[in-house]
């Protein structure tokens, strides 16, 4: 299916496989990336990759602890999350399991870091082949997964505030719109796993995997646009769409309420809390739209760039800038739209130990207004 194109360390390459001079032939091929990589796997490194050098140790030691930081904080938010809403059920309302959901695909992202430190330290693929498709699979259901679910969490507080009454989702509702989650993630996390449609390949220093977006032909370009609007364009304009809405129903609440206070000869009808409405729903907005898309635009960039840019931009470096943003939202998630919510805290202090607290109670200090998940709050406001 795919022209596969091999070469030996220090040769050099152009976009249609011809080499261009970039760097120098160097006898020792240790120095190359690659170099560790079996021979039945070579088709599989792009020759783009194995025009640089090895990334020096202490470059796989910094990602090391960075990677180790961001599994710790990320399996403890998402446990937390997931834990506390399965043995609660004050919590098991539809919007919660919306959150659930997402702290299940976040904490399937952070279960490919142990492999990748393993790679760092044997600097190629150490389980090979099958290694690194299994680490694309999960990487693509864990991260158009989340996308999708950052969307119909959206759509849920739009729905909650715009029709307070009657436009709560049901629970079966809500779990068909989950279900519709996974399958959203399936086909281009089954394709490119069964090589029907592209393919997953090691990228930047080897120790990641991802979809092919690097070899040259039509059927690539085609795959990483239409892959580009499944998992970013579409969820991003959702969550602005939905957002933006619910900005434009607060206004128009406070609209009204002027108005009636004006034909009631009184100065407001607004009480404190609702005063704020609209500056908190704004908050909440660009808090997540922000974090949606410094978390994935990187890898859009990197794909694209890639598929139909200059490949002078992508070094092995550069390429591994978006696997850190994507998994930094992984683990940041579920303490922005689950943790700082004082009923998931209440349940939390009640079930879990005293040293989970205090970290919780630290990392949430600092963040309390950006809580996402405070419908009650959001509802007196519209009610």
């Amino acid at each position: 299916m795919f022209d596969n194109i091999t070469a030996n360390p220090g040769s050099q390459v152009s976009r249609n496989g011809v080499m261009l001079a970039q760097i120098d032939i160097i006898e020792d091929e240790d120095e190359f990336l690659g170099s560790k990589i079996d021979v039945e796997y070579m088709d599989y490194i792009h020759p783009h990759w194995r025009q640089y050098k090895s990334p020096k140790p202490y470059q796989h030691f910094i990602l090391g602890i960075l990677y180790a930081i961001i599994l710790f904080m990320g399996l403890l938010g998402n446990i937390l999350v997931l834990t506390t809403y399965f043995t609660s059920k004050a919590l098991q309302s539809p919007s919660n399991l919306f959150v659930a959901n997402l702290a299940i695909f976040d904490t399937l992202m952070m279960s490919k870091l142990p492999f990748f430190v393993v790679n760092s330290v044997y600097e190629g693929q150490f389980f090979g082949k099958i290694g690194c498709d299994l680490y694309g699979l999960v990487g693509s259901y864990s991260g158009m997964g989340a996308a999708i679910t950052n969307s119909a969490i959206a759509f849920d507080r739009y729905r909650t505030i715009a029709k307070p009454l009657d436009g709560r989702l049901s629970m079966k509702a809500a779990k068909g719109i989950v279900i519709g989650t996974w399958l959203w993630a399936t086909p281009f996390s089954i394709l490119p796993f069964f090589e029907l449609w592209s393919r997953f390949a090691p990228e930047g220093y080897l120790t990641t995997c991802s979809f092919d977006y690097m070899t040259e032909g039509q059927s690539t370009q085609i795959f990483t646009i239409v892959i580009f609007c499944w998992a970013y364009v579409i969820p991003l304009v959702l969550i602005a769409l939905f957002y933006s809405n619910i900005l434009s129903h607060v206004r128009q609440h406070e609209k009204m309420l002027k108005e009636q206070a004006k034909r009631m000869n009184v100065k407001s009808l607004s009480q404190g809390e609702e005063k704020s409405a609209e500056i908190r729903i704004a908050k909440v907005a660009i808090s997540i739209v922000f974090l949606f898309i410094s978390g994935w635009t990187p890898y859009a960039l990197v794909a694209i760039i890639g598929c139909f840019g200059s490949r002078r931009l992508m070094t092995p470096t550069f390429s591994m800038i978006p696997a850190i943003a994507c998994k930094t939202v992984a683990c940041i998630d579920p303490w922005i739209y689950a943790i700082n919510h004082p009923r998931f805290r209440a349940e939390i202090e009640k079930k879990l130990p005293r040293i989970c607290l205090v970290i919780v109670k630290k990392v949430t200090s600092t963040s309390e207004v950006k809580s996402t998940t405070s419908q009650t709050t959001v509802v007196r406001t519209d009610t």
